[in-house]
């Protein structure tokens, strides 16, 4: 049976939310929520009714907001509201992006704080379930004032209007509606405002940066410990003793993984009186460096874990006497911590890209010059850092924190405002960029350590290696790389080595897992 989720009730975590979007779990609206929800909505009805002033239910919007709108416009002013406001720009947003704002707003709406009719709480179930899912243009939005532009086209199916994804195509939402016996939403007062006002656009691009993150911190600790014995680096360093005396979470959990990979490694314990002292900081420093990628992950985790249980909606009203208009729709509170996590995903492939380019040095015994043993007339893996460099440059561009900006708008009523919508955005476009780097740095790894046969490394390490040895061969001379380089890519995107590794380790009775591993292995 699939498991269940209450929207509205129960605690949300991206990976509940991509376990709904994925359909291996099922949302549902309860009794008691719906009960909540309606009661919302006749506190919404009866202010209307009263004719007292508030704001989005009978007045304009922004600087408008003094406007009064008389109460038979209430519902009118709701779909101006949503046509006036889908002003977005650029390409659609990925589909499951979009589906990711249906799930998260469906949950915020659900707690019953804005005015929401159930009719349109079960609109929005019924396009999740039916993967009928609006189109969402990518740009338009400064995570502020709610991110409005590509909420208005997340919800515009509502009223009839708008283009939905249906099986891989873009159609129209009046067709699809009509094809389905549907007619639009009639919006009730505050609808379309409640609808709109809300981070959850900068929310669900959060929710694929913690699933993304996550997948490239795994693999940047598996590919650093295959580089580290392609190029005989020292295991002290990952020493738990040393790590005890500067005990950051993050950098403690990647010392003990890197340990569990290499654990009984023939290759490692091969060098281990040698006159070395120490190693390069890509190497020697990954505890620290990806240690602290690790800790920028688990801040942002609790922070968008408080938000997509949050409600964003303005105003939000507790009852028929008792409305706040306040500022639950800015989006600085996450905006924040998706910089620091773009930065920290970031220098994953800044170190990694390092450590690509030390492997083509020809300083470790037996590992020749650019991971050839004949050059010259070949070029070896020279080029493939080229495309790590570009990429590790690019994601250097894209660092520079969006929340640091702010461009007043709505005439100056919305004076101060997030650019969460472009943080997220780029994080993601980082992640991304970083997998590359990851893949390459795949593929050096497994040429370095072909170098040292007949030794090997210990068991779940010599899993690993074998499969990737299973898609992409020990070059011998120039050939086309690029082949390659997207295989390796793939195995990193696909996370195959992660289910490998536990795989293993579960069936040879090794640790792979620390004591750190609820925190940072989980979300």
């Amino acid at each position: 049976m699939l498991e269940i989720f209450e929207y509205g009730q129960d605690h949300l975590t991206a990976s509940i939310t991509l376990g709904i979007a994925n359909r291996n779990i099922k949302g549902i609206l309860s009794p008691e929520t719906r009960e909540k929800v309606r009661d919302s909505a006749a506190a919404v009805e009866k202010i209307v009714a009263n004719g007292l002033p508030v704001y989005g239910i009978n007045t304009g919007f922004g600087p408008l907001c003094t406007t009064l709108i008389s109460p038979d416009q209430t519902r009118k002013l709701q779909e101006n509201l949503l046509k006036s406001h889908a002003v977005g720009v650029g390409e659609p947003i990925p589909v499951e992006i979009s589906k990711l704002m249906l799930i998260l707003k469906l949950h915020a709406l659900a707690k019953g704080f804005s005015g929401i009719q159930e009719q349109t709480l079960d609109r929005i179930l019924w396009h999740i379930e039916n993967d009928v899912i609006p189109v969402v243009p990518k740009q338009g939005s400064v995570g502020a004032s709610g991110d409005l532009a590509p909420l208005s086209h997340l919800f515009l199916p509502l009223i009839g209007l708008g283009k939905v994804h249906v099986g891989g195509k873009i159609l129209s939402a009046a067709e699809v509606l009509e094809e389905h016996q549907l007619s639009p939403i009639h919006l009730g007062p505050k609808e379309g405002l409640g609808l709109i006002n809300g981070t959850q656009f900068i929310a669900a691009f959060g929710v694929k940066v913690i699933e993304g993150f996550h997948n490239i911190l795994a693999h940047a600790d598996i590919t650093g410990a295959m580089m580290l014995e392609g190029l005989l680096g020292s295991i002290k360093p990952f020493s738990t003793e040393l790590h005890q005396l500067r005990p950051y979470a993050g950098n403690q959990h990647v010392a003990q993984t890197i340990l569990n990979l290499l654990h009984e490694s023939e290759i490692v314990h091969s060098h281990a009186t040698c006159a070395r002292v120490q190693d390069p900081y890509s190497l020697r420093c990954m505890p620290q460096v990806h240690g602290a990628s690790r800790n920028a992950w688990l801040h942002l985790k609790h922070m968008l874990e408080t938000e997509i249980n949050s409600v964003t909606d303005n105003p939000v009203v507790f009852d028929e006497t008792h409305t706040i208009s306040g500022g639950n729709f800015h989006g600085q509170p996450i905006a924040m911590p998706l910089d620091y996590a773009c930065l920290a995903a970031s220098e994953i492939g800044n170190i990694s890209d390092r450590r690509i380019y030390l492997s083509l040095e020809g300083d470790t015994p037996g590992v020749p010059k650019l991971l050839l043993k004949e050059t010259g007339l070949n070029s070896g893996f020279m080029i493939p850092q080229y495309t790590t460099a570009a990429l590790a440059s690019e994601n250097k561009g894209l660092c520079f924190p969006s929340s640091a900006d702010s461009i007043p708008t709505s005439l100056g009523q919305e004076d101060h405002v997030s650019m969460g919508s472009i943080g997220a955005r780029k994080a993601l476009q980082v992640i991304e960029n970083v997998e590359k780097i990851l893949g390459v740095e795949l593929f050096c790894a497994a040429q370095a350590v072909d170098f040292h046969a007949p030794l090997k490394s210990g068991k779940i390490m010599t899993a690993l290696y074998e499969h990737v040895r299973t898609k992409i061969k020990h070059v011998t001379e120039d050939q086309l790389m690029y082949e390659d380089m997207e295989t390796a890519i793939s195995i990193i995107q696909s996370g195959e080595l992660l289910s490998l590794a536990r795989e293993v380790a579960e069936k040879e009775g090794l640790e792979l897992e620390t004591q750190w591993s609820e925190d940072f292995d989980r979300f």
